[in-house]
């Protein structure tokens, strides 16, 4: 089988064009050029990150990687795709006061939408597109189910749940039955230079205001009835359960409550207010439908935590989730994943919480 694999430069997309390549197939290197200022104000760079100026290097390190188990190698210039569809929903989110996830939108528009449409536009013909995500691919009855990694502390199924089935029908996980410790193991035994690299942690490592290229825009930070206790330059620098660097004094610790566009307000308060055990969220995308319209499942607000049991109800194009326990900092903007165990069954876009 030809496969085209997403080389980032990183130990775990090497070791996924290594695996394949040990396994019989005809493998094709790729990697997608995101970095591309746009008149940004960026100054500092990234490390260990997904997007930054130091780009140069991780494609130079995975050019180096496709030379040394000797497979083709192509860099497709996705910067415009990246400004339109992460970059600037990115922005649009943050100014609303929202806290967007834009790894999610890169994975189902970009890395597995632009990078393998750009292949096929240039004249690669391959029959499957790989990457290094820790999760799992299976047919079940004619339908691609996506399932969560073995290794729970790893598993990324989370930023993958927007895939479609035609996405899912062409794409192979060949790290979703590995740990971490397992793959940098195997790097090492193949003498794979990358085998110590460190992991990205973020999209981006640098003052996310230089992504925003916006003027600070002066507010208040207020308790919840609105008794004002200090000032902001701008709701887009705070998020949710935010305790640190908030700038005010108070004889309990104060967390960041919610984000007021509207008045432009950083509503804070205690910790116990920082717990909610409903939340509604909409822009649904669905790998298995649900055939009743309310139901039982597991669900993750954020790509680390363990999947929590929840209740589910469908409202036109929205859910309506009720946790079995409190959860901390509902964050609006960022995404509900349901599982059925260890089976992505889909989800959505936080729009609010109670």
């Amino acid at each position: 089988m030809k496969i085209l694999v997403g080389l980032s430069g990183g130990v775990d997309s090497s070791v996924t064009a290594l695996i394949l390549k040990q396994q019989g197939h005809e493998v094709i290197g790729a990697t997608m050029s995101i970095w591309g200022t746009n008149g940004m104000a960026v100054k500092s760079g990234h490390s260990n990150a997904c997007y930054g100026p130091d780009e140069k290097e991780d494609i130079e390190e995975a050019r180096k990687i496709a030379t040394q188990l000797d497979i083709p190698y192509h860099v497709f210039d996705c910067v415009e795709q990246y400004k339109k569809i992460v970059l600037e929903n990115f922005k649009s989110e943050y100014i609303q006061g929202r806290t967007p996830n834009p790894c999610i939108w890169c994975n189902a528009l970009v890395k597995f939408g632009a990078l393998p449409h750009l292949a096929r536009e240039n004249g690669i013909e391959f029959d499957k597109f790989a990457t290094g995500h820790y999760a799992r691919i299976e047919e079940e009855n004619g339908r691609y189910i996506l399932k969560r990694g073995v290794a729970p502390h790893k598993d990324q199924s989370y930023f993958l749940y927007r895939l479609t089935q035609e996405q899912l029908k062409n794409i192979i996980l060949p790290l979703g039955t590995y740990t971490k410790d397992e793959i940098r193991e195997i790097a090492k035994k193949n003498g794979l230079p990358v085998a110590e690299k460190p992991d990205s942690q973020d999209f981006y490592d640098g003052d996310y205001n230089e992504l925003l290229g916006i003027n600070e825009k002066e507010g208040n930070i207020v308790s919840q009835d609105g008794k004002i206790l200090g000032k902001h330059k701008g709701i887009w620098n705070y998020t949710v359960g935010q305790r640190k660097g908030l700038g005010i004094s108070s004889t309990e610790p104060l967390y960041v409550l919610s984000l007021n566009k509207d008045t432009n307000e950083v509503v804070v308060g205690p910790a116990e207010k920082t717990f909610k055990k409903f939340l509604t969220a909409s822009s649904l995308n669905w790998i298995i439908p649900p055939v009743e319209n309310e139901f039982k499942a597991q669900a993750k607000i954020r790509s680390t935590q363990q999947p929590t049991d929840v209740t589910v109800k469908l409202s036109g194009s929205e859910i309506e989730v009720e946790f079995e326990d409190f959860q901390k900092s509902i964050a609006i903007g960022q995404s509900v994943v349901l599982y059925d165990g260890d089976k992505v069954l889909g989800g959505g876009v936080i729009e609010s919480s109670k």
